[in-house]
C-alpha cells in the first residue's frame, strides 16, 4: 500500500511536483488508471477521472484505510471514527454539487454523474463530516453553495435533505433535535 499523498507535503515550488504516475511524496499513486492528479495555481489540486464512468457505477473501492485522529485530510466514518485514504482520493475536494459519493458502509466511492476522462471527482464534505476539523470558505460556485464549509452539524435539515448522507450523519443529525 502506499502511504498517504497529502496535501501538506507538497513543496513549495509547484513545477517541482512530479508528474502521474507518481504523487507528491515520490511513491506511486495507488490507481493510476483511474484517476490523476491535476495541479494548478498557489498549490491548488484536484483528482479527475482518466476514464468514463455512468451514473450510479462505483468508481473505485475505499481500500488500505487506517484510523486516525480527526484532521483536515481524514474522512470520518462514525460519530467518533475518522479514517485516512491513503491514497490520491485524498485530494477529492469538495462540492456543493457533488459529482460522487463516498458509500461509506460499502467502502467505495460512487459516481453521481456520467463522466467523462477528465471530469473532477469531488464530494459534499459534510455528507460524512459532522464538525470539520478545519472550516473553510466554498468557492464551488454551485447555485446549492454553503458558502461556508462547517459540517453537517451547521446546516438546516432541509439542505441536507438534498445529498446522499453517510448513516453516522443521520444518527447524528436524529441525536441532535
Amino acid at each position: 500500500m502506499s502511504t498517504a499523498a497529502t496535501v501538506h507535503s507538497l513543496p513549495l515550488d509547484a513545477s517541482s511536483l512530479p508528474t502521474s504516475p507518481q504523487n507528491v511524496s515520490g511513491r506511486a499513486l495507488k490507481y493510476p488508471d483511474l484517476f490523476e492528479i491535476v495541479f494548478g495555481d498557489n498549490l491548488s489540486s484536484k483528482l479527475v477521472v482518466k476514464r468514463k464512468f455512468k451514473k450510479g457505477e462505483p468508481i473505485v473501492k475505499l481500500e488500505g484505510l487506517t484510523k486516525a485522529p480527526k484532521k483536515y485530510t481524514s474522512v470520518q466514518i462514525g460519530a467518533d471514527e475518522h479514517i485516512e485514504l491513503n491514497s490520491e482520493l485524498v485530494f477529492m475536494n469538495h462540492s456543493c454539487s457533488p459529482s460522487v459519493t463516498l458509500d461509506i458502509p460499502n467502502r467505495c466511492v460512487v459516481a453521481n454523474k456520467d463522466f467523462a476522462a477528465g471530469d473532477e471527482a469531488t464530494f459534499f464534505y459534510p455528507s460524512t463530516e459532522w464538525e470539520m476539523d478545519q472550516p473553510f470558505e466554498c468557492w464551488c460556485g454551485s447555485a446549492d453553495c454553503v458558502r461556508i464549509v462547517r459540517g453537517a452539524k451547521f446546516l438546516p435539515r432541509d439542505r441536507l435533505d438534498r445529498y446522499i448522507l453517510a448513516p453516522h450523519i443521520h444518527r447524528l443529525i436524529e441525536n441532535d433535535r
